[in-house]
């Protein structure tokens, strides 16, 4: 490969370059959402994030086996193993079974995502499915000594762990220091010590999920079973995890405690992170009440929100920031999201209007060379769509005249446009939403009207049909080619 991808792997605290286990296969694991409410915004970052990484690794000409979950059990309402299951809670308080709430909330997830042309990944196993092969994961830490049983619980030894191995590895925290900042809970006390974590829990008789065990009628703790899926749809080492950076600890630190203590190594080379989305600088969250749905977002159905927005819009919002920055969720923020996306699609749509020259004035493959560079370096998006931005600047003045264009440079273009917009960024060829075939055609009869008005030299009327559109958000250009019309 001429230009190799690096990524960054949290684990080392570096960008190292991508070599799979077994080129050119790829197994990939993505955390993927507890289905007990509407995905929001939060939830669209990794899941567009790893799309992109699933889309390019696929163009590379890689053989991807891509794992996301679905958590439909053992995800408490605290991640210290107390209060309430989610979809367990959500179930009771709407008088559901809990399967009716995860198979509601699945389809509303799938549908979303489809929205935002995130492709489906090659297996999506539910934690609900896989509850036999998560009991003899326990039962093989238990007969090896990292973990015991507690008045029909089983608790990860965390301490016992750590004295073999390095617990805290990738989230650079120290037990000594957990020790010092952990207080003990109401309902911790069968725990040896207050970080250690669940891998099944005794169910209370209230309790709607649940299922035997040698230990008790429980259900499996929520980090168990990522360990499980993963390695029993990607084998005992694979290349990738992901997920977002909020779930690096305690969630994916246990991952690692969990795999290492039942199979003596390390399962995930490379650890992915995706930094969050905040508003007003804090992190956005059910669990803090400031988030926003997708489905808000879509119908402008929020008070923050002035208007709706295109599902391409959001995608493009977010591959706008590097995936391990932060991105910052404000209305102007999308408004103007909005408008960089529309600009890009016009400028593809301005390709096919270019009549070719015999010579160039500008080399795409500079732009090409470049977008690449910006993806193997971590998934440079932001830089990506810099380069592009370059490339709609000469697009414009190709249409006007001013710069110049051959056949094969136009064929360049929409290649480009077709490997890295589209099909690389999945990011889709459409106009405005406002942009509807019946305002074509009351702009095409308005404009006919004008350039009626302008045959007969009625040049007043002319510029003051283009005037009213002005004031009302519709930009008239003419060209040698007649009239073009745009929304600003």
């Amino acid at each position: 490969m001429e230009h190799p991808l690096f990524i960054y792997n949290t684990l080392s605290r570096k960008k190292e370059q991508f070599v799979p286990l077994h080129h050119p296969y790829v197994g990939m694991y993505v955390c993927g959402p507890t289905v007990y409410g509407d995905p929001h915004l939060g939830h669209a970052r990794p899941a567009i994030v790893f799309d992109v990484l699933f889309r390019y690794l696929k163009y590379l000409g890689y053989k991807v086996r891509y794992v996301r979950n679905i958590t439909d059990v053992g995800h408490l309402e605290n991640d210290a193993d107390s209060g309430e299951d989610k979809i367990a809670k959500k179930a009771r308080l709407e008088q559901l079974e809990p399967m009716e709430v995860v198979q509601y909330y699945t389809n509303r997830y799938h549908a979303f995502m489809d929205k935002m042309g995130v492709l489906r990944p090659s297996i999506e196993p539910h934690a609900s499915g896989h509850i036999l092969e998560q009991q003899e994961w326990i039962q093989q830490i238990l007969n090896l000594g990292f973990a015991y049983e507690s008045n029909g619980s089983v608790y990860f030894d965390v301490d016992k762990y750590n004295q073999k191995y390095n617990y805290g590895k990738l989230s650079g925290r120290k037990l000594e220091d957990l020790y010092a900042t952990t207080r003990e809970l109401d309902g911790q006390h069968e725990k040896r010590n207050p970080f250690d974590f669940a891998l099944w829990k005794k169910a209370s008789p209230e309790h709607i999920m649940r299922w035997h065990s040698p230990w008790s009628d429980g259900f499996p703790g929520w980090h168990l079973e990522c360990s499980v899926m993963s390695t029993k749809y990607l084998g005992e080492e694979f290349d990738i995890h992901g997920g977002g950076m909020d779930l690096m600890f305690p969630h994916h630190e246990c991952e690692i405690a969990q795999s290492v203590a039942a199979q003596g190594k390390d399962s995930v080379r490379y650890w992915m992170h995706n930094n969050l989305i905040t508003i007003n600088g804090q992190k956005m969250g059910k669990s803090l009440g400031n988030f926003i749905t997708l489905e808000e977002l879509f119908t402008g159905n929020n008070k923050l929100l002035s208007q709706s927005f295109h599902p391409m819009v959001i995608r493009f919002f977010i591959l706008q920031a590097q995936y391990r920055g932060t991105l910052d969720f404000s209305n102007e923020a999308l408004i103007a999201a909005e408008k960089g996306y529309l600009r890009l699609m016009e400028a593809y749509s301005n390709i096919n209007k270019i009549s070719p020259s015999a010579t160039s004035t500008f080399n795409i493959d500079e732009t090409r060379t470049k977008s690449f560079e910006a993806l193997n370096d971590d998934l440079n998006t932001p830089i990506v769509l810099a380069q592009f931005f370059e490339l709609v600047k000469v697009i414009n003045a190709a249409h006007q005249g001013t710069e110049q264009l051959t056949n094969d440079n136009l064929a360049s273009i929409r290649q480009l446009f077709d490997d890295v917009i589209f099909n690389i960024l999945g990011l889709e060829p459409i106009a405005a939403s406002t942009n509807n075939d019946l305002l074509e055609k009351v702009i095409g009869l308005i404009l006919e009207e004008r350039m009626q008005a302008k045959l007969r030299k009625a040049y007043e009327a002319s510029d003051r049909i283009r005037n009213k559109l002005n004031e009302i958000g519709i930009e008239i250009k003419d060209t040698k080619n007649g009239s073009e019309w745009k929304i600003k």
